[in-house]
């Protein structure tokens, strides 16, 4: 399956924050929405970075309640690992176990971000596929 197919599935909307947002903006968008990450971006379009539940987490261990007034910019990733709409499910899901992250941001040919996808994404997609080819063996078996 492509990735195409499944942000067609679950929806293309990417949250995002600007550079310049606190700690504590990244905290309430997080939890006003339901995400594990936010996509940094001035622009909306392109990335910037990337910050998830767990970068404020293990760096709240170190700045304690401070860290809330600090710019997203402390804690995020910079370098960001993308994927293209034309990728592959199963190739996505081999370079998140590779690379150890939870949220891949997909970008088109002109680096504009259209997407975002995240490990539970991948994973549904796979049992649904696990499914399916389950259900055509039996259909097989049973017009035997």
């Amino acid at each position: 399956m492509r990735i195409s197919t499944l942000l067609g599935t679950k929806g293309a909307s990417v949250v995002t924050i600007r550079r310049a947002a606190s700690v504590a903006d990244a905290v309430a968008l997080l939890s006003e929405h339901g995400v594990g990450a936010l996509v940094v971006s001035d622009d909306g379009l392109h990335i910037d970075g990337i910050v998830s539940e767990r970068d404020v987490v293990r760096r709240l261990h170190d700045l304690k309640a401070g860290l809330l007034a600090e710019s997203v910019t402390l804690i995020m990733s910079s370098e960001v690992e993308t994927c293209s709409p034309d990728d592959d499910v199963e190739s996505l899901s081999v370079t998140m176990t590779e690379h150890r992250i939870r949220h891949v941001p997909v970008v088109d040919d002109g680096g504009v971000l259209v997407g975002i996808v995240s490990i539970g994404d991948v994973v549904k997609s796979r049992m649904e596929e696990l499914q399916r080819d389950r259900d055509v063996l039996v259909e097989y078996i049973h017009a035997r």
